[in-house]
């Protein structure tokens, strides 16, 4: 597995974040690394997406920056040269994929069905995001679906939560979780980092009891 990607599977959540002011991207990054948390999908859903990467990437080298909700390969070539690590995508296109693997960009296209499961292993990736997640049928579904697929990985995403994080990452087939909770848009709007740090640090300790177990 990618050396990134593998990095995604040992933090075990990654914050997935909407910035609307790029001013916030700096102590967001602070907040989620002094939180134990060095990693932040920055979704293009506004138009500081962009911005946002450049600017948390040059100030927080030790946070690995991605590029999340990018829908066009235009997008991805946006998030490449903003210094994104790796790439997410709510579903499977294989223009993106393949843009992305030919470029050297780690990519974690979005599945839920067989189908979109079997797309992605025609390109070689076994690393899959299983999304929206609890509107797809949560846990159950996840364990329904992924079960004749052995040798892939996926990172739940969509209504993970701090009440439902630990039962994902239970199961065998979850490399990492992906959640908004400890990143939610009227905190960051609000300025509130000191309550993000507090969440990424709720966040990591759940992770580290799972490993524990």
């Amino acid at each position: 597995m990618n050396n990134i990607l593998q990095r995604v599977g040992e933090i075990g959540i990654i914050p997935v974040v909407a910035i609307d002011d790029v001013e916030t991207a700096v102590p967001l990054g602070q907040a989620l690394s002094d939180g134990g948390l060095p990693c932040a999908e920055i979704t293009f859903r506004t138009a500081a997406a962009a911005d946002a990467i450049q600017k948390m990437s040059a100030a927080h080298p030790d946070i690995l920056v991605g590029a999340g909700t990018v829908l066009t390969v235009a997008q991805a070539a946006q998030a490449k040269a903003a210094g994104a690590r790796f790439v997410v995508t709510p579903g499977f296109d294989a223009r993106v994929v393949d843009y992305c693997q030919a470029n050297g960009m780690p990519i974690t296209p979005g599945v839920m069905t067989p189908t979109d499961i079997n797309q992605a292993l025609d390109h070689n990736l076994r690393l899959l995001k299983f999304f929206p997640a609890e509107a797809a049928g949560g846990l159950k579904a996840l364990k329904a679906i992924g079960g004749p697929y052995v040798d892939v990985k996926f990172i739940p995403t969509g209504g993970i939560n701090a009440d439902n994080l630990a039962d994902y990452l239970r199961l065998p087939m979850v490399h990492a979780c992906g959640g908004s909770f400890m990143v939610a848009k009227k905190l960051i709007q609000a300025g509130q980092f000191d309550e993000i740090r507090q969440l990424a640090q709720t966040a990591v300790a759940i992770v580290k009891s799972v490993r524990s177990e």
